[in-house]
């Protein structure tokens, strides 16, 4: 990557656009993600380091959320109206858990990544120095 790479100015991109989409929040063509959920290390179109992001339980928050819980209901649901079976459940509940919580966690961990980036989201630090007052 040049000099002029690293300075170029680059317009602002939409979080779900990219991050939905897998693709780099800077330049919006990298890929983000070196694996089904592990982040790549770098972008190799921009040369961003993705180092900065930290999504942390946010995706399997979400996919529980609104994923699992509803599907959990949904089993419970058909388990008091119909006393079913295992072979039911098997059937309906197992393949409704695996669609409702495996294939969302890539896209909105790359939302969250990419919101991270857009917001230039960062840890929280201490203000310290002669301004801080004294508590």
């Amino acid at each position: 990557m040049s000099g002029s790479d690293q300075t170029r100015h680059w317009p602002p991109l939409s979080p779900m656009k990219t991050g939905v989409w897998g693709r780099c929040p800077r330049c919006g063509e990298g890929h983000l993600f070196d694996g089904f959920l592990t982040l790549a290390p770098t972008c190799e179109v921009c040369g961003l380091d993705y180092s900065f992001a930290d999504p942390a339980d946010g995706p399997a928050f979400f996919v529980i959320t609104f994923g699992c819980l509803p599907s959990t209901v949904f089993a419970l649901w058909v388990e008091l109206v119909w006393q079913a079976p295992y072979w039911v459940h098997l059937v309906t509940t197992l393949p409704l858990l695996l669609l409702t919580c495996i294939p969302p966690l890539r896209p909105l961990k790359g939302w969250l990544v990419a919101s991270q980036y857009f917001y230039k989201a960062q840890e929280g630090r201490l203000v310290t120095g002669p301004d801080r007052p004294v508590a």
